[in-house]
């Protein structure tokens, strides 16, 4: 619970309100939409109390609550309160009924005597709305609400295009938008996909949603010479659309040397390729910060790699190690094993005894002593040893080495601890039949990452199908990641018992058959690393889904929806449905009436909201007062009818004058 969440909660008990139910959103509209005067038009209250009396501005609100049914026959009604209790989160309505001691009018305003709060029926259909006005407390009931959103909705949606055009010149007249208001335009320009390129581009340093998402050239090449690091920074970070040259200018570009190290290290996390006169130029630095990152770009030159190995930087050669070793000389494998420092010596060590046993007083004195019994060649009697007296951690580093002999992994697959077992079952060397007869337990809701032996046979057709009729879920969750797998690989993996082996077929493999796209959208509802899918799949079906339009499950009931004969008659109807996925594909289906569009506005959940928000057929008027409203600004800036002259006079607004700083 936020920090104003648990102010509201407290205010509320001070009223004498009993917080009930679970905090859910209510299926009735938003306490926004219940502040605002748009339901009744400029309704006269219902009833006005002059003066600050709580207790007979208790009594008013009592009446009417019990006449018009907002409390119900259990005593429950929803109450908002005006402020701010909820930050950028949007507010939602709190389930109450009344304790034996209550005073709403004395508590729920900023001051005694003066309040401010709305309470709805459960059924969303009542409202009584109290404010305060000069001396005045007001009291507004309002019913059918439910028709009134309708109605008021098909009223807004009507509009002609010299309307339409007055309520664009509209928009920037008056008082300049608030700080905020100008970020959550920022915002929503930065991911409107009909804005131009050059005026996203000037949007640099305004929204960081910026360079998440690919950028034109234009863009990248200004974001490279921005003058506010953060966003270098944020570039090198995120953005997709680099390439190797405007890599190499970004790290070199910099004056500062932690920037550099920053930008080379963030470069080798991506794996980034850079020019070869960058990696000389990277190689040769002054930072030994920055040779040290240099030392793990992926596409490093050998003859730089080798030459950094005998860097006079300790931490340099130690980086460098690992990666040079297999193309070092004798010689200067000697100097590394004998260098001065002891991280480079442990490193040298690891990697000279993956190809000399390691006997038992080596491995006492490395202060790694977990890598060595995971990546070393051992002395036959330090690994029976190890087997058979080692701890069981130790055991399970040992079960993964790649040079333990056949006898000894035989051993080991039959340890008494299930996790040296489960560590010998995803070996690269054994066979299927030797996997099969291993005993371990697989906790099929835990995290796995894919295995990197696995990973490396993804072209090997064969390994693939053989790997594929694995008894270890793993091995085949492993294999279901390939991008490219053979047809009957396919069609095992699709009909494979571990529902994840099909989830990750999905999401990773090119060649996943639709009808197992369809199962795994109708259980799958959780976030995958690939947009969109197993929706957003090619083989992913599109016609013949009108059958599901009366499913029994939102998410195949959605689908219809995707069907080229999808109608008006069903966008409308989902419009209306009983689930918020369902809506939510509805608002944003080009079919949907604009009346209905903004109703939609209004919908209890703030996904429908947005995507209501972002309709094509939304009148000017309404995209306007969503513009100048924060909760909904930057939904409707990401419009993709926004006019692009309105586009760059919000532009001007954003950004700020000649003299003043630059935003974040």
């Amino acid at each position: 619970m936020t920090g104003g969440r648990a102010k509201l909660m407290e205010l509320l008990r001070g009223a004498g309100l009993e917080v009930v139910g679970d905090g859910r959103i209510e299926e009735v509209l938003p306490p926004r939409a219940a502040w605002r005067p748009l339901l009744p038009g400029g309704a006269k209250p219902t009833a006005a109390v002059r003066g600050n009396l709580a207790a007979e501005l208790n009594a008013q609100w009592h009446r009417l609550a019990v006449d018009n049914r907002v409390i119900g026959e259990d005593g429950v009604f929803l109450v908002d309160v005006a402020g701010n209790w909820t930050g950028c989160a949007p507010r939602r309505w709190t389930r109450v009924r009344l304790a034996g001691r209550w005073d709403l009018a004395g508590v729920l305003g900023e001051r005694p005597g003066q309040p401010e709060f709305v309470t709805l029926s459960k059924d969303g259909n009542t409202l009584i709305r109290v404010t305060t006005e000069e001396d005045e407390v007001r009291f507004f009931v309002l019913d059918r609400i439910g028709e009134r959103q309708e109605a008021a909705a098909q009223a807004a949606a009507q509009e002609t295009p010299r309307e339409r055009e007055a309520a664009w010149a509209a928009l920037l007249r008056g008082p300049g938008p608030s700080k905020r208001l100008r970020e959550l335009w920022a915002h929503g320009l930065a991911l409107n996909p009909a804005a131009p390129d050059d005026l996203r581009a000037r949007l640099l340093g305004r929204s960081h949603f910026l360079l998440w998402h690919p950028l034109p050239t234009a863009a990248v090449e200004a974001a490279m010479v921005h003058p506010e690091w953060k966003m270098r920074q944020l570039l090198a970070e995120a953005q997709p659309n680099l390439t190797v040259e405007q890599w190499a200018r970004l790290i070199l570009g910099e004056q500062e040397s932690r920037h550099r190290w920053i930008l080379t290290m963030l470069a080798a996390d991506r794996r980034a390729e850079l020019t070869d006169a960058a990696y000389e130029q990277l190689a040769a630095d002054p930072s030994a910060r920055v040779r040290e990152e240099a030392a793990r770009l992926p596409g490093l030159p050998v003859r730089i790699l080798t030459a950094l190995a005998t860097d006079a930087a300790p931490s340099v050669r130690a980086s460098a190690c690992r990666r040079a070793w297999p193309h070092l000389g004798t010689p200067a494998r000697h100097e590394l094993l004998d260098d001065p420092s002891g991280r480079v010596r442990i490193e040298a060590l690891l990697q000279y005894h993956r190809e000399h046993p390691m006997p038992r007083a080596v491995l006492d004195t490395v202060e790694l002593q977990d890598r060595a019994v995971e990546t070393c060649l051992l002395e036959r009697g330090l690994a029976e040893y190890l087997v058979h007296h080692g701890d069981p951690p130790r055991r399970r580093s040992l079960a993964g080495n790649p040079h333990l002999a056949p006898e000894l992994v035989s051993r080991l697959a039959q340890d008494p601890d299930e996790s040296v077992r489960s560590a010998v079952a995803t070996r690269s060397d054994l066979t299927e039949e030797e996997r099969a007869g291993i005993r371990f337990d697989f906790d099929p809701d835990l995290h796995h990452h894919p295995l990197d032996w696995v990973v490396a046979l993804h072209e090997d057709s064969d390994a693939m199908r053989r790997l594929a009729a694995s008894s270890h879920p793993l091995v085949r969750r492993s294999v279901a990641r390939a991008r490219r797998l053979p047809p009957d690989v396919v069609e095992l993996l699709a009909g494979d018992e571990d529902r994840v082996v099909q989830l990750f077929l999905a999401e990773s493999c090119d060649d996943a058959p639709a009808d197992m796209l369809l199962r795994v959208w109708r259980w799958w509802t959780g976030s995958l690393s690939t947009p969109d899918r197993p929706h957003g799949h090619p083989n992913f079906p599109r016609r013949d889904l009108l059958g599901y339009a009366d499913d029994p499950s939102p998410r195949m009931r959605r689908l219809a929806l995707d069907d080229p004969r999808s109608t008006v008659e069903l966008v409308e109807r989902f419009s209306r449905d009983g689930d918020e996925e369902v809506r939510c594909r509805a608002a944003a289906d080009p079919l949907l009436m604009p009346g209905s569009a903004v109703r939609l506005l209004d919908d209890p959940h703030e996904r429908v909201r947005n995507a209501a928000a972002r309709h094509p057929g939304l009148p000017a008027r309404v995209l306007i007062r969503l513009l100048r409203d924060a909760d909904t600004a930057q939904a409707a800036a990401q419009h993709p009818a926004l006019p692009i002259p309105v586009m760059e006079q919000m532009l001007q607004r954003i950004q700020p004058p000649a003299d003043a700083a630059p935003g974040p």
